[in-house]
């Protein structure tokens, strides 16, 4: 019997090591899956039905439908995308230099996958879902930047092709590992670069090879339904949650600080629109804090994992600043049509969070840090620098040539009389309201 002991405790250190193994292996973490899936919700919730009844009540009454058409159909187009390719060639492996621009075709159709395929302490399904939805969002994003003026079809096959040319290297560069703005080091936590900068850029070499919209410049142009704006506006600030704190990919702190930067910066960019507009023109107007708020979700994007309240407090100033001069005055002095300032709130706004992520990652700030091997503000802000000029080129040399590509074959822009009757009625022989 006295023997019995030192059995039991051998046994005990025979088991040790395949007891640590277990706990090695990836295994589910209940708590950030089930995070993760409402995240993943609320990222949807944004497209449909946050923007397009964002920029469904901001053109008019006779083109309503055709934006919310847009936004479903791109919906379903970049879910197909995201499965038969484009996950794979965003977040596949490939060496060489090659490898810092795009991925493989290891995951295409998903084939890999089982209900057992884990992504850090999550389902793959899950990560796979949640970054769909991003894939959903920044395509649509685009269209309010040359909306009321083209081609259902056309709106089709170049959120097709851009998605696959701009998008996908985009996300491989600074979310894959291997990608070349992760390399250097850059911050991007939720998407500056990826979404917002990316159809920022879009949006404005669309709207300016596109053309004016008939009027523009000369008349008002009115948006129809300012209630629905804000209630898409509203929508979008409650999605942005699950934009950015899932962008932790966990239930943590980083979870839980994004979400409190998020609110911060949008309800601080909203009041100083609010404020700009009253002080310059005597009012305050629904459109404006409504516009302001998304300036303030875009810009805090890129930042939202590293910066801390002070630090979302000077984006947010910063962004509706920024963004009011460009969507206000810069637009209208160089009269290019972005009907509903996609370039003027997504792509300065986009620019603005990316650069200021490196000084807001400063711990003097109350920030997280900086990217890996970046160690100061200013080497941080270089790196940022740059991955904002790849992105823009990139970006508007692939848009360019799209929009030139489709101008020459099936057309980009409806004829003059489509536009005149709306394009609900030109393009899907609908009507939103009986007149």
């Amino acid at each position: 019997m006295k023997r019995f002991p030192l059995f039991l405790a051998s046994l005990f250190a025979l088991a040790i090591p395949s007891m640590l193994h277990a706990q090695d292996e990836a295994s589910v973490n209940s708590g950030d899956t089930a995070w993760m899936i409402v995240a993943t919700a609320l990222v949807l919730f944004m497209t449909l039905p946050g923007l397009a009844l964002f920029y469904g009540g901001l053109v008019r009454a006779k083109n309503v439908l055709s934006i919310l058409m847009q936004c479903f159909a791109i919906c379903c187009i970049m879910t197909i995308l995201w499965v038969v390719f484009g996950y794979s060639l965003a977040a596949g492996d490939r060496t060489g230099f090659l490898g810092k621009i795009i991925g493989n075709f290891d995951f295409a159709l998903l084939k890999h996958m089982t209900v057992d395929t884990m992504n850090g302490s999550i389902p793959e399904s899950v990560y796979v879902t949640f970054q769909m939805t991003f894939a959903i969002i920044t395509p649509a994003l685009i269209v309010g930047a040359f909306a009321e003026r083209i081609k259902f079809s056309a709106v089709l096959l170049f959120t097709s092709l851009w998605f696959i040319l701009s998008y996908i290297p985009i996300w491989h560069m600074a979310w894959d590992e291997a990608g070349l703005f992760m390399g250097w080091g850059a911050i991007d936590f939720a998407g500056g670069t990826v979404v917002h900068i990316n159809a920022g850029i879009a949006g404005l070499v669309g709207c300016i090879m596109i053309g004016r919209r008939q009027g523009a410049f000369r008349e008002p142009i009115k948006p129809h339904s300012l209630p629905l704006t804000v209630v898409g506006a509203s929508m979008l600030w409650v999605g942005w949650f699950g934009f950015n704190a899932g962008s932790a990919v966990a239930a943590d702190g980083t979870a839980g600080m994004a979400m409190l930067v998020t609110q911060i910066a949008t309800a601080v960019s909203a009041a100083t629109w609010m404020i700009v507009e009253w002080f310059r023109h005597g009012k305050a107007s629904v459109l404006g804090i409504a516009t302001g708020a998304v300036a303030g979700l875009v810009a805090i994007t890129p930042a939202s994992g590293n910066a801390g309240p002070i630090g979302a407090i000077l984006i947010g100033a910063c962004s509706a600043i920024c963004c009011y001069i460009v969507a206000v005055k810069v637009k209208f002095a160089l009269k290019f049509d972005d009907s509903l300032d996609v370039f003027g709130v997504h792509g300065v706004g986009g620019i603005v969070g990316a650069l200021l992520s490196s000084v807001v990652a400063s711990a003097a700030l109350g920030g997280a840090g900086f990217g890996e091997g970046n160690e100061s503000v200013g080497a941080q802000f270089w790196v940022q620098l740059k991955s904002v000029v790849v992105t823009v080129l990139w970006s508007g040399i692939v848009s360019y040539f799209l929009f030139l590509i489709i101008d020459k074959t099936i057309g980009l822009r409806s004829t003059s009389d489509d536009e005149i009757r709306g394009l609900d009625l030109s393009d899907h022989d609908e009507q939103a309201y009986e007149i």
